[in-house]
């Protein structure tokens, strides 16, 4: 399947989850009063909320180039991801809110009723996000979509945050409704960290941060894996967008004519490129007389041996984002 379709049915099946756990558990709330209930089904409304958003964000970062976006729309998801870490922090703040009046400025006590009622409908809750954390995690990582990613995290933790919900129900029914309360708090702090995680994770795609060093080695290995490439110098890689664009300099024979040597440039830009994580490759050509590696206390060769003039290719440590 596409990526385009992939990503499209993803967050359709997110939204009609959501919409059907926020009538069921806010349904269970009205007839139960339990405000763990009541958090997860806020919750949910805000989940619901953000779902409508990331299918909308889906919707546009799946749109095929055009004039004004050469490269495409892909860049558009880490903002749709701090839409949907905005509602989860909102949510959180409110659970949190609702809990600590409740916990500080507690009502008149009253009879706990619907306990199985309300184990129901969280074990239910519990189970689907499980399933969906571990579907849009699925999709996320095969198609690097890091509005889905952040949708992952955040049924991953409301599977958390039921769990915690579970145990102020059974509280509840025991007679003791102050645990209704410490569990809202701390089924607010599930989702705040939610809320925490997709910003920490995102922030680096919009600023341009380098990405893993694995992803790094692997340019840098490809780069160096052509016969004719002796050295590699000035690598940069860093994100735009959920993609990685690279630029770095290799040394080649100097007596190579200016056909080989574009020959020679072009697939070793179509070997990095075929990187999936990796949207554009910049490659300039350098005459490997002219000695410009640059030595570094993490230089390494990858021949295994020392000595760019004996025809070994080198590597010079700089292949990380500046």
């Amino acid at each position: 399947m596409s990526r385009k379709a992939a990503v499209r049915r993803v967050g359709v099946v997110i939204l009609v989850a959501n919409l059907v756990l926020a009538v069921a558990k806010a349904s269970v709330w009205y007839a139960t009063g339990s405000l763990a209930v009541g958090s997860e089904a806020v919750n949910s409304i805000a989940d619901v909320a953000y779902s409508a958003v990331v299918l909308a964000g889906l919707y546009l970062t799946t749109q095929p180039p055009d004039f004004e976006h050469p490269h495409g729309h892909e860049r558009i998801e880490p903002f749709v991801s701090l839409f949907v870490a905005a509602g989860v922090l909102v949510a959180g703040i409110g659970v949190a809110y609702s809990g600590a009046t409740a916990l500080l400025f507690p009502g008149p006590p009253r009879a706990f009723t619907g306990g199985p009622l309300a184990v129901g409908v969280l074990v239910a809750s519990g189970v689907v996000k499980l399933l969906l954390y571990r579907y849009c995690l699925s999709v996320g990582d095969e198609h690097d979509s890091p509005a889905l990613v952040a949708t992952a995290l955040d049924n991953r933790n409301d599977t958390l945050t039921a769990t915690a919900a579970l145990v102020g129900v059974a509280g509840a029914v025991a007679g003791y409704p102050a645990l209704d309360a410490l569990a809202a708090l701390a089924v607010s702090v599930g989702i705040l960290y939610t809320g925490y995680e997709i910003v920490r994770d995102n922030v680096g795609y919009l600023v341009g941060a380098a990405p893993p060093e694995d992803l790094r080695e692997e340019i840098l290995d490809r780069a160096l894996s052509h016969p004719e490439v002796r050295g590699a110098h000035d690598v940069v890689a860093h994100y735009v967008g959920p993609e990685v664009d690279v630029s770095l300099h290799i040394e080649v024979e100097g007596e190579r004519s200016l056909f080989e040597a574009h020959d020679i440039e072009t697939a070793v830009v179509e070997s990095v490129r075929a990187i999936p994580a990796v949207d554009d490759v910049f490659v300039h050509v350098d005459p490997k007389e002219l000695g410009e590696w640059k030595e570094a206390d993490d230089a390494r060769i990858a021949a295994g041996e020392p000595g760019g003039a004996e025809g070994k290719p080198l590597r010079d440590g700089t292949d990380s984002d500046r």
